[in-house]
């Protein structure tokens, strides 16, 4: 399973990476910033930038890679969940969402079984995420009217959501990126921090929320 599940991420990100026709500079100097975040031991970023490249081929297809991933981790939802996070937050590296990488997103989680609505959800979700994170980055969070907002998008909630809902939301997320549920499920130990920079993003929105709501 984590054999699988990295050879899948690192191929699909060099195939969003040529989704707009084009490998750009600033495409791989995002990739190799993600592989420098999860911290990969050098063995692993060396194959990584080789599944990278494999990905980035005319002749790569999606469907075998998708069939391959579903047929081995298909049962895992965490996992399925990961994947498609982590692809959604390179294609936003650079503050948008292009068109070809909307699209090429879109495959990944129609192969993956997740539905439209719930797929525009996670990319409103990922945004904010990355929104509140660079807006507290100085260590101090603001109950702003713009920062609230986005804590709240954060979560896949809005300010109608009742107190005892928005904490059912924080816990359903905290569960589906919690790194001990996702190594148990097979992530390789060196693609955790992710997950974890995302369970802290989703516990910063949470008690921003709780803090306005007092």
């Amino acid at each position: 399973v984590g054999a699988c599940y990295f050879d899948t991420t690192f191929t699909l990100l060099g195939f969003l990476a040529k989704a707009d026709g084009r490998i750009s500079e600033e495409e791989i100097a995002q990739a190799e910033t993600l592989m420098a975040r999860m911290g990969l031991t050098s063995e692993h970023r060396q194959q990584a930038i080789g599944l990278f490249k494999k990905g980035s081929k005319s002749d790569f297809s999606l469907d075998e890679t998708m069939q391959r991933f579903v047929s081995t981790c298909g049962r895992l939802n965490n996992l399925k969940q990961s994947l498609l996070n982590d692809l959604i937050a390179l294609a936003l590296a650079d503050g948008e969402l292009h068109q070809s990488e909307r699209q090429a997103l879109e495959s990944v989680a129609r192969h993956l079984g997740i539905s439209k609505a719930l797929f525009e959800k996670i990319i409103e979700m990922i945004m904010a995420r990355s929104q509140f994170n660079s807006a507290g980055s100085s260590g101090s969070y603001t109950s702003s009217a713009s920062q609230l907002d986005a804590a709240y998008k954060a979560l896949g909630v809005t300010a109608k959501n009742t107190d005892a809902e928005i904490k059912k939301e924080y816990r359903k997320l905290l569960s589906e990126n919690h790194p001990d549920k996702l190594i148990g499920q097979g992530m390789p130990d060196d693609m955790i921090k992710l997950a974890t920079e995302r369970t802290q993003e989703i516990r910063k929105a949470y008690e921003l929320i709780q803090k306005s709501r007092k």
